[in-house]
């Protein structure tokens, strides 16, 4: 799902009214960023109830994949995770923000997709989560592919596999279900719904299909929104709203290979698998009536800041700009400090993918920078101001003043930061194709 696929950032359809009512009611994102281009790091929304103190967590590790493992070396760098090809997951060394939750008695469950390994040691009952509705994987890959058929993806309850469906409905139901037994225990919650119906091969409920402007895409994003209104309307009946945090995002933007199918990415260059703006800016709405001022907007990255400097009385607006990485793998390929943004290194579509007809960049061009082969840039890095930029079409010279004045505090960051790093043992390594 793409930056702009929502009305609040400028989606002109206007097919999205309750998360412009959660925006309306809460905060607007601009700069979110997700922590990689590919699925498995992060999924769409997920919301805490009762005191927070200084519980210090972001979805599900608030740690890089290159630092989790979460990356591949025998892949071309791919960050995805998909059972048919890999067996590996998350590591028992992470500690995920559900296993701190539960430590702390709140009652915590995952509602949809995992996508954080499917064998046993990896699945969520494994790593915090007391309850789990869902699927460990996404509905692609060894399972249908096909946008006629309908998705026979495996679900699971807790621990028993109960069928294969088209399951968007039910999950919006257990998010609902799940909050009413809690209301009636008064016990702190944490649910982490991370449907993917807007993940290719797209689905949508009988209710919803044919009933928006963007084919079945369209249709999925109108049910998802619904949902997203029962589960906010269900908290305010229940009178949870008071004491309840509740964030909604993407774990990646818009798949531009899909074509009219594949979302909006609003002004930004590419989509899904670059580490362009494209591929990780992605909608952001913070939502907690009485400590998240409605209706306010923030205009820098929040991706690791926004847990950080959340209290349990008020919500931080104001704390200071953290640079963001942008991995590919193993890789830094870029960085952004404030509004500019350094490539260290471009990739765009392999020259094997545009082969077979897929382009993540469709219809975009710049040279040196949308390339079908790795540029290394790390000696002069290709330098973008996000502020008067945002679709990175107007590289700053290098002979300029402001890139001479603006390079050295990047270099400063980028040293730091690899100074620091200590890479986790890659999980999403393939497997042996001979044995397969």
């Amino acid at each position: 799902m793409g930056w702009g696929d929502i009305d609040v950032n400028g989606e002109p359809h206007r097919e999205t009214p309750e998360l412009r009512r959660m925006a309306e009611e809460g905060c607007i994102l601009t700069d979110f960023y997700t922590a990689a281009p590919l699925c498995s790091p992060c999924e769409p929304i997920f919301s805490f109830t009762g005191n927070l103190n200084d519980t210090r967590a972001a979805v599900l590790t608030g740690r890089l994949p290159v630092r989790t493992g979460f990356y591949s070396t025998n892949a071309r760098g791919r960050n995805a995770y998909t059972p048919q090809e890999i067996m590996g997951g998350i590591y028992d060394e992470e500690v995920l923000i559900s296993e701190l939750l539960s430590q702390a008695n709140y009652t915590t469950k995952i509602v949809g997709k995992w996508h954080l390994g499917h064998r046993p040691p990896y699945l969520p009952l494994r790593h915090g989560f007391k309850e789990w509705f869902g699927s460990p994987n996404c509905h692609f890959g060894p399972y249908s592919n096909s946008v006629e058929d309908r998705p026979n993806i495996p679900v699971y309850h807790d621990s028993i596999m109960v069928g294969r469906c088209d399951y968007l409905f039910h999950v919006a139901k257990e998010a609902v279900q799940f909050l009413i037994d809690l209301a009636k225990t008064g016990a702190p919650f944490f649910l982490y719904w991370a449907p993917d119906s807007t993940h290719s091969p797209h689905y949508a409920s009988p209710k919803f299909r044919g009933k928006s402007s963007r084919g079945l895409y369209g249709d999925a994003i109108m049910e998802l929104d619904n949902s997203i209104g029962i589960i906010l309307t269900t908290l305010k009946e229940l009178k949870l709203d008071k004491n309840t945090y509740v964030f909604f995002t993407s774990d990646n933007g818009a798949a531009l290979v899909d074509g009219d199918q594949g979302g909006s990415n609003g002004p930004f260059l590419c989509g899904k698998q670059t580490t362009f703006e494209g591929g990780m800016r992605v909608p952001g709405i913070a939502w907690a009536p009485g400590r998240i001022p409605a209706g306010s907007t923030v205009q820098r990255d929040y991706r690791t800041v926004l847990m950080q400097e959340m209290s349990s009385s008020q919500f931080n607006m104001y704390s200071q700009e953290k640079p963001v990485f942008y991995y590919r793998g193993d890789l830094l390929m870029t960085v952004r400090l404030n509004l500019y943004k350094a490539h260290l290194w471009t990739w765009a579509t392999p020259e094997y993918e545009l082969v077979k007809g897929i382009n993540f960049c469709p219809g975009m061009s710049l040279q040196d920078i949308v390339t079908s082969e790795q540029k290394n840039h790390t000696k002069s890095p290709i330098l973008f101001h996000l502020g008067r930029d945002p679709g990175e079409k107007f590289p700053i010279p290098s002979s300029s003043a402001e890139y001479k004045k603006v390079m050295p505090a990047l270099e400063r960051v980028v040293a730091e930061h690899i100074g620091n790093l200590i890479p986790g043992k890659p999980a999403l390594n393939w497997c042996d194709q001979h044995v397969m």
